[in-house]
């Protein structure tokens, strides 16, 4: 099977570019090509084409630019139309914007796909335009995503195909209190590059962070770009409940403002820990190039987004032996069986965070047998490789239908 791929920017952001990146590294082992198209250059682009494969750059500046779409539309469906794959994938809503009017200019309509990575709304026009044009079917993370997206007009074949990612690499030294056996320093190519590039101010790398942490209260850890959406602030505040309630914990927060997106949001959180009189039970790390080691530090990791499409880091966690926390709205609910391999609270307001986290935080014997379950789960349906087939069988089906 022959792919070509459009990806919006050079630059592994989060967990859509871990997914995909997972993708490729089994293509050619399923004897499938795979080429790459980005819409912007960068280091995951040019790592790729060190890697083998096939990669073009048509950098597509501003959709508010009607000459520089048209032309790479144009330019998309010249190199369409010579490879004349079996299946066009589109791997975000804005790359379906070009993509699809491409595949029409170049005669591959019906072998259009393309990859829906949020929650869709009715409120985004984003998603919308993109449901809008031509798609033989769109991919999603999770159910609550596909239930979202056939919601849209025109409601559009969907199919769904939950993430894995690469199993840790086994390691000793530096595993932390909630690692299993196994677990070691590698988180995979999805939360790194979630949590960003590059060192920033906070902890400093994994030895130094031991330091920082001490021996003593649980750590409850969070990963992710700051953002308001991530939920870093409702976890202070959830900290700050616990403490009322006599349950202590240290907070560590890895990410940083990756790319400047959120700016403000970043900035504040020291001042809201500060606030709260948390200061000296919160430790940020800043932007990290591999969130890895400092995952096998926690207790327990939470996923506060509300709604999250579906949380790859928190199968990172799994991995690791580490319990978990996150919101029961989106992906998380259909991986994470309550109360056995991780905690689901109800929502994403402080209260339900804190609710839930009490739970593991007064047990030590429940957070381990939801810790050594959770990577259990992970083993047996959400590694790399049952991605990969799993995400290959799906477009094998859509090829089959399509003839």
């Amino acid at each position: 099977m022959r792919i070509v791929i459009t990806v919006p920017w050079g630059e592994k952001l989060g967990g859509a570019e871990a997914m995909l990146d997972s993708i490729l590294a089994g293509a050619p082992r399923a004897g499938h090509e795979a080429e790459l198209v980005f819409m912007a250059p960068g280091p995951w682009a040019e790592q790729l084409a060190r890697d083998g494969f096939r990669v073009t750059v048509i950098p597509a500046g501003r959709l508010r630019s009607p000459a520089r779409f048209l032309l790479t539309v144009w330019r998309l469906a010249r190199l369409i139309r010579r490879r004349r794959p079996d299946l066009v994938l589109n791997w975000s809503a804005k790359t379906q914007l070009y993509g699809a009017p491409a595949a029409v200019l170049a005669g591959s309509r019906r072998s259009l796909v393309w990859w829906q990575q949020l929650i869709p709304s009715d409120k985004g026009w984003l998603d919308r335009v993109a449901t809008l044009l031509p798609a033989a079917a769109v991919g999603c993370y999770s159910a609550a995503a596909a239930r979202a997206q056939q919601a849209l007009f025109p409601s559009r074949r969907t199919f769904v195909v939950s993430p894995g990612t690469p199993a840790p690499v086994p390691s000793v030294a530096g595993a932390g209190p909630g690692v299993g056996p196994g677990a070691g320093p590698d988180a995979g190519p999805g939360s790194g590059p979630d949590a960003g590039p590059g060192a920033g101010p906070g902890a400093g790398p994994p030895s130094a962070l031991a330091l920082a942490l001490g021996e003593g209260a649980p750590v409850v850890g969070i990963v992710g770009r700051l953002q308001p959406w991530k939920g870093q602030d409702r976890l202070l505040r959830a900290q700050a409940l616990l403490r009322q309630r006599g349950q202590q914990a240290h907070t560590l927060i890895v990410g940083g403002d990756s790319w400047g997106l959120s700016p403000e949001y970043a900035a504040s959180l020291p001042r809201l820990a500060e606030s709260l009189g948390l200061s000296e039970a919160v430790t940020l790390t800043g932007e990290v190039p591999d969130a890895g080691p400092y995952v096998e530090r926690m207790d327990v990791l939470v996923n506060a987004s509300d709604p999250e499409p579906f949380g790859i880091v928190l199968l990172e966690a799994m991995a690791r032996g580490v319990a978990v926390v996150a919101v029961d709205s989106g992906g998380p609910g259909e991986f994470i069986q309550d109360g056995r391999t991780g905690v689901l609270a109800p929502s994403g307001e402080p209260a339900a965070l804190a609710d839930a986290l009490e739970t593991l935080l007064r047990d030590r014997e429940l957070r381990e047998r939801i810790a050594r379950a959770g990577r259990e789960s992970f083993l047996a349906d959400f590694t790399e490789e049952a991605l990969q087939r799993r995400f290959f069988a799906e477009l094998q089906a859509l090829l089959s239908s399509r003839r």
